[in-house]
């Protein structure tokens, strides 16, 4: 990547933050960039997305990523020790961006694809994050990891998320769906299933992207608790 290039995408980020209402700073500009510059190496060789072009993936990745960032940090304290696994995680998105962003977070990327949390493992080296892991392993199969908040980027539906995922959460921790447009039919079928409701839905700005982008709040209902 040429400097007068790096240059655009670090003012373009900075804009997105402006936008996002998200203090980035110098070094979590340098961090991010990184990030995306290694993402692309690595990407000729292991497949780690299908976007190749780095100003789209600055939009749809980071950017998408970037736009959870204060919803998230408004339900628990940034400052706090708060423990969030990012379930089919794949490259990281969007848990090496929170861990980049909430460094008091404890934030684990979990994925069944050796190589893609390899790749994590190797950008929690790069980028200097002691508070990023990387967690090789089907979600079902792995022990209960009493976290706060659960998220993922894309996937399954809610309910398989709820039902493979949902055991992750502590008691009074959240499932966090980022989706595009609102999936009805995907909260009907969650809550036919009846052990997670629906308890927010949240519209998402996300910066130079042209579609639609909300996050699905979900909680155990009262009588599964």
């Amino acid at each position: 990547m040429s400097p007068a290039s790096e240059v655009n995408l670090a003012q373009r980020l900075t804009q997105a933050g402006d936008s996002l209402g998200l203090s980035i700073t110098a070094a979590q500009t340098d961090q991010l960039l990184t990030y995306l510059a290694q993402m692309q190496r690595w990407n000729r060789t292991y497949n780690l997305t299908a976007i190749r072009d780095p100003e789209q993936m600055l939009v749809q990745h980071l950017f998408d990523s970037l736009s959870v960032v204060n919803p998230l940090a408004r339900m628990c304290d940034p400052a706090s020790p708060t423990k969030v696994y990012d379930i089919g995680s794949g490259g990281g998105l969007p848990g090496v961006v929170l861990a980049i962003m909430l460094p008091a977070w404890q934030i684990s990327c979990v994925d069944a694809v050796e190589k893609k949390m390899a790749f994590v493992r190797q950008m929690s080296g790069v980028l200097s994050l002691s508070n990023l892991r990387a967690v090789h392993g089907r979600v079902e199969a792995l022990a209960p990891a009493q976290c706060d908040i659960v998220i993922s980027r894309a996937f399954a539906s809610l309910n398989d998320f709820a039902s493979l995922a949902g055991r992750h959460v502590r008691i009074d921790g959240t499932l966090v769906g980022m989706k595009g447009k609102v999936p009805e039919d995907e909260i009907q079928a969650l809550h036919q299933q009846g052990e997670w409701h629906v308890e927010h839905i949240q519209a998402l700005q996300v910066p130079q992207l042209d579609a639609q982008r909300c996050l699905i709040w979900m909680r155990r209902s009262q009588g599964t608790l």
